[in-house]
């Protein structure tokens, strides 16, 4: 006995607003990120005050580290918005893991 399962239509509306929100997300994290760091970079190579050169470059190494974050975080919301269950399941579970093992991290290295 063969079961018939009734497939969903692919959403290209859909796939397309989400690819542009995500090459949006990964094209400012990423150009955000270079130019703190670059700004950082040459800062501490003028020889100025550590504690500015210092504070650009964790904020560069920050924003490129959130950047994949924010990436799933974009998607999961679009998948909730075009009511794509199982892949809205999906990114909230790879969300979820990646916070666990940021706040993982931070407990382990008693930052709180």
């Amino acid at each position: 006995m063969t079961r018939h399962v009734k497939e969903r239509p692919l959403n290209e509306g859909g796939m397309r607003r989400l690819e542009r929100a995500v090459g949006v997300v990964l094209r400012v994290g990423v150009i955000v990120s270079s130019l703190c760091l670059a700004v950082g970079l040459v800062l501490s190579l003028a020889g100025a005050v550590p504690a500015v050169t210092g504070a650009l470059l964790q904020v560069g190494i920050i924003v490129l580290l959130c950047t994949p974050v924010a990436r799933v975080m974009v998607s999961t919301v679009e998948y909730v918005t075009d009511r794509d269950w199982p892949f809205a399941s999906l990114t909230t579970i790879v969300l979820l893991e990646l916070l666990a093992s940021a706040v993982a991290a931070l407990a382990f290295n008693r930052r709180i």
